[in-house]
């Protein structure tokens, strides 16, 4: 028999809403359920990391889950918690976009052909060859426009204007679960709470058309404790695979997590136990200024998410960085991308390799060709006063930066005191 899936989203706080008799059906047979994937890009960011997460506690329970990219109503557009009308995307962006959300969510669930084994669906190849009489005439008549107008995703823009597109989008994703509850035996959606309404829509026509019972829950959005959105860093979007998001920045997203929302984080995106994270939490409350929670939660999920390989590189690439006692030798071991993403919000310049060639003076680099420091005078100061450095090495006012200091043959670190860092790149 399955696991008792529930309870462990449940204690994880992953639980929001809840059809009645979902769970009894959990507890008594081996549940097929779904999430959908709208294709609106050619990877998944770290927001879609929780309805995989999802799948795979269902998979961990013994059920068998389904991964619906979303090809047909990637093709309309979703207005759940969206102000705006979104733009249609074309056929080539489209199937990009399929291929690339497809590449990801199979790294995270098994496909196999067990009982529980994963499938991998597209609404696009049952949509194709349904006309709009055919669909306006076998589904749209089974639902009134007073129960589409009344779903929250719907009057919220009511006043500010919504597309009859837009508007038949529940209709599309409802008939997604009739479609998958005919075909696979599918009898439980699940997703984001916002997609509440969608998802009722489906186990609406599930039993006025297939005379069915559908079933369902949904979990909490994530929300940052101080207010900002979660996912977001001032970079743009942190996603799942390395070609956006490389995994050093991506373990720096969840090594920088508040105490705030690092417990929230980390029953969310790890699959440790109850036991694990309530003492990994009283070992970090005993010494919140070693980070202890932070430190096994992005090594966790930079892990699950990249590799062990990519994490230890990562870690690497933090050690060198950040410790004090890195030298020039340790900054040559970074990768060119290494050190890229590592400074990636330090202050930079570019100035010509001719420079650098014919010898450039510290006290030039330092201001005339930077501005990190604001003269002449001030470099005097600062390099008299023990406080410069290049690439990790105290310098003295007679310095001379040469090809022999570049990093990479293309990067030198100026460092004023503890924490100022400038890159200089040279092209």
């Amino acid at each position: 028999m399955p696991t008792n899936f529930v309870e462990e989203l449940r204690w994880r706080g992953m639980l929001q809403d809840i059809m009645p008799g979902t769970e009894e059906l959990l507890a008594k047979e081996v549940v097929t359920g779904y999430i959908g994937f709208d294709p609106t890009a050619d990877s998944l960011h770290i927001g879609s990391l929780i309805p995989i997460m999802m799948l795979k506690h269902m998979q961990n329970a013994g059920h068998r889950p389904i991964a619906l990219v979303g090809g047909a109503t990637g093709m309309v557009g979703d207005p759940s918690g969206k102000s705006d009308e979104r733009n249609l995307l074309d056929e080539e962006t489209l199937n990009k976009n399929i291929a690339g959300v497809q590449g990801v969510l199979c790294r995270f669930l098994d496909f196999n052909d067990s009982e529980n084994g994963a499938i991998l669906v597209n609404n696009y190849d049952w949509m194709k060859n349904f006309s709009f009489i055919e669909f306006i005439r076998d589904v749209g008549k089974h639902i009134t426009v007073n129960y589409m107008s009344a779903k929250d995703s719907v009057k919220k823009r009511i006043e500010t204007g919504i597309s009859f597109t837009e508007f038949s989008y529940q209709l599309l994703q409802g008939y997604d679960f009739l479609h998958l509850y005919k075909t696979l035996d599918c009898k439980l959606q699940m997703g984001g709470s916002d997609q509440w309404g969608n998802i009722t829509t489906g186990t609406e026509l599930v039993r006025r058309i297939g005379k069915g019972s559908g079933f369902a829950f949904t979990c909490p959005l994530m929300t940052k404790a101080d207010g900002t959105k979660f996912g977001k860093t001032e970079s743009g979007a942190v996603w799942l695979t390395a070609d956006k998001t490389s995994p050093y920045q991506f373990y720096q997203f969840w090594l920088n997590a508040t105490d705030e929302d690092a417990p929230k984080y980390i029953r969310t995106f790890t699959f440790l136990s109850k036991d694990e994270i309530e003492a990994i939490e009283k070992e970090h409350n005993e010494a919140p200024h070693l980070r202890v929670i932070q430190k096994r939660l992005a090594a966790e999920v930079t892990t699950m998410v990249h590799s062990k390989e990519a994490l230890e590189s990562a870690q690497k690439t933090t050690t060198i960085l950040f410790n004090k006692k890195s030298t020039v030798d340790d900054l040559r071991q970074l990768s060119e991308q290494d050190f890229i993403d590592g400074f990636a919000g330090v202050p930079q310049a570019t100035i010509s390799m001719d420079e650098v060639k014919n010898g450039l003076g510290v006290i030039d680099a330092l201001s005339a060709k930077t501005g990190f420091l604001k003269s002449n005078g001030e470099a005097r100061r600062e390099l008299k006063g023990n406080a410069i450095s290049v690439n990790k090495t105290k310098v003295k006012e007679d310095f001379i930066i040469t090809e022999a200091d570049l990093i990479n043959n293309k990067f030198v670190l100026l460092g004023k005191g503890k924490k100022n860092n400038y890159l200089i790149r040279v092209e």
